[in-house]
């Protein structure tokens, strides 16, 4: 080799020797990137294969993703957590941290939609067929999101206000972290009846859906993004944004049962 061409990779050069063997040209290596996503548990199956997608195309860039209830994701983002990109379950948390300034402007989205549904083991001989029916008094507990910090669980409480029986099945409620554990409790006939997202419900072979909420009966599920002001690697997170609503995206998305929005 050369001693010029020698210093060309020292300083981080890719260099390719010409077929013929006299000369070479000189591209610059790909920069590495890493990105922490905070990420709504309900999209952990779909986000997860879009994340591999995304690193076979782009295999410079590394993504960890975060999951978990979107309340305690938004908590730990005001709280000084390095995250570079956020999804949420709501509008109502990303409108919190937009009201604080922690978005960066012009990055915020809507990227999903979702619907609210009643669940109950596969096996389970209930006679629920209804969210009305959970007042039933064989229905002994239902296992819902809290609604505090999981926006699976507010949207069932407003499912079940709307509908006048809120007061009735709060009485029975086991309240859960997120909507994978209420997932689980349902799974393992540890209750009666779960209220999820229709996504969560389709990714399960142990429970089947009874009922769908009214769509007037609840705010739309929406599932917002954007790239956190604070990271150091917002082009980056906005290349990935950018992916999200991609054709291959959308596409795995849409078979995970999400319904893509265009922005």
């Amino acid at each position: 080799m050369s001693g010029k061409a020698a210093r060309w990779l020292a300083y981080g050069f890719l260099a390719t020797i010409s077929v013929s063997g006299t000369g070479f040209t000189a591209r610059p290596a790909a920069r590495q990137a890493n990105l922490t996503i905070s990420a709504a548990i309900s999209m952990k199956d779909s986000l997860d294969e879009v994340q591999r997608a995304f690193r076979d195309a782009n295999p410079s860039i590394t993504v960890a993703c975060n999951y978990g209830a979107s309340g305690a994701l938004q908590q730990q983002i005001e709280q000084g957590a390095p995250v570079d990109l956020y999804l949420s379950a709501s509008p109502k948390q990303m409108d919190a941290l937009e009201t604080q300034g922690l978005l960066l402007p012009g990055t915020r989205k809507n990227l999903l939609r979702n619907e609210i549904v009643l669940i109950v083991p596969r096996d389970s001989r209930s006679r629920v067929s209804s969210f009305q029916d959970l007042t039933r008094p064989d229905v002994k507990q239902i296992a819902l999101g809290e609604p505090a910090t999981v926006p699976a669980g507010e949207y069932a409480k407003e499912v079940l206000t709307y509908l006048g029986i809120y007061g009735v099945v709060k009485s029975k409620a086991v309240l859960a972290k997120d909507v994978r554990q209420v997932l689980t409790y349902v799974e393992t006939g540890n209750v009666d009846v779960g209220i999820v997202y229709f996504t969560d419900a389709a990714s399960s072979s142990k429970v089947r859906v009874v009922a769908t909420a009214p769509k007037k009966s609840h705010v739309p599920v929406a599932y917002p993004v954007a790239v956190i002001k604070s990271s150091k690697e917002s082009a980056t997170a906005r290349t990935f944004e950018d992916f999200l609503f991609g054709a291959q995206a959308r596409a795995i998305f849409q078979k995970y049962g999400f319904i893509p929005q265009s922005s």
